[in-house]
């Protein structure tokens, strides 16, 4: 097996290409669970390098004992992992070309990469990780934009008025929509589990980044909350 030719199939890129290459390849998020719950980049999947058990562990071995230690103990948990982590892999990236990212870019996304790379796979991984992510989504969601806000009576019929505006070519956000919610009489009913503030806010930059900020946009008045989440 070509180690060395490994070692050259992993390739840091900043937020903006990561995310172009996310609509043709797919996003692998080796954070915990319990990170990946809090927020994450739409679409991503989740494969932890360790569980959330496992990860406080280490933290703590890193506080108490120092790096070399954790990084022991790291080796030492996920070394009965890697056949698992690999043919997981296998499953959703059949392309041989995946993006990877962890916290911050560093020792989980590179494992794995490097893990992966010795499989043959071509591997992107996020400079700076998913913290890198949310400074890119809180700058999108400060840029100056023209907001055109549809008001009304709940149960009046904005949400359609909307959608019909988005039909006939006009750039509309659904709040609503994003936060899984009916609107203030209606709560959620028969909505699926509103998302956390972090996610809420991804998939509203997400969406954000897609629309020409030259021309308007349309928006359904909303207080600050949308049940539990507030509007950035």
């Amino acid at each position: 097996m070509d180690t060395a030719h490994a070692s050259h199939t992993t390739t840091k890129l900043g937020v903006e290409p990561f995310l172009e290459l996310s609509r043709h390849y797919p996003v692998i998020d080796v954070r915990t669970s319990a990170e990946f719950a809090k927020g994450h980049i739409p679409g991503a999947m989740n494969i932890p390098l360790f569980s959330n058990e496992e990860r406080a562990i280490i933290g703590t071995t890193y506080k108490q004992v120092g790096q070399r230690e954790a990084m022991l103990l790291g080796l030492e948990i996920v070394g009965p992992k890697m056949r698992h982590l690999i043919e997981h892999i296998q499953t959703v990236a059949t392309e041989r070309t995946l993006l990877l990212h962890c916290w911050r870019g560093g020792m989980r996304s590179e494992s794995v990469a490097w893990l992966a790379g010795l499989f043959g796979y071509r591997c992107y991984t996020l400079r700076r990780g998913y913290k890198g992510f949310r400074n890119y989504v809180l700058q999108m969601l400060e840029l100056p934009s023209r907001l055109l806000i549809l008001g009304g009576k709940t149960g009046s019929g904005k949400t359609e008025i909307l959608q019909v505006l988005k039909q006939q070519g006009e750039q509309v956000i659904d709040l609503e929509g994003l936060a899984h919610h009916k609107g203030s009489s209606f709560g959620a009913l028969g909505e699926a589990d509103q998302p956390s503030q972090q996610q809420f806010e991804n998939e509203l930059a997400m969406q954000w980044r897609q629309l020409n900020l030259q021309r308007p946009v349309w928006l359904e008045d909303e207080s600050r909350h949308i049940g539990k989440l507030s509007i950035p």
